[in-house]
């Protein structure tokens, strides 16, 4: 695992995390977009979590901080590359920011039918909480 590179996605970096998404992520966002993408590093600079092996990004996490609450979105990695460390090193990244920045707790978005990432996230510490239910409403058409 010395190969991998953990940094910031940089504005360079929007095209070829979006063609990443389409190949190594399950499911999509009203945000995933440039646009969207864009405004993400452009208001939090160190969100956009990149993993990189040779030069190619085999990984991504999005850790948000609010100032209040954590949030984990977007965590993907490329098929090719999955159970060699990638997403625990991501994950490890994204607490080092939270806890650098005061986070105290962290929540991750998981789609409820993708059992392999519910998995991972067990893995990881991260665990379900049945009582609470998150309720989205899309903010545009």
């Amino acid at each position: 695992m010395s190969d991998l590179r953990i940094r910031a996605a940089t504005p360079a970096d929007l095209d070829a995390v979006l063609a990443f998404w389409k190949s190594a992520a399950e499911g999509t966002s009203i945000s995933d977009d440039r646009a969207g993408v864009e405004r993400l590093v452009d208001r939090d600079p160190e969100a956009l979590l990149l993993a990189e092996r040779s030069g190619d990004i085999v990984g991504t996490v999005v850790a948000g901080f609010d100032g209040w609450r954590c949030h984990l979105y977007r965590l993907a990695v490329h098929p090719g590359h999955r159970r060699r460390g990638v997403a625990t090193a991501l994950l490890a990244a994204a607490e080092e920011r939270f806890a650098r920045l005061g986070g105290r707790r962290a929540d991750a978005m998981v789609l409820t039918d993708n059992e392999r990432a519910r998995h991972a996230w067990r893995a990881a510490g991260y665990a379900p909480e049945e009582h609470w239910r998150r309720w989205v409403k899309p903010l545009t058409d």
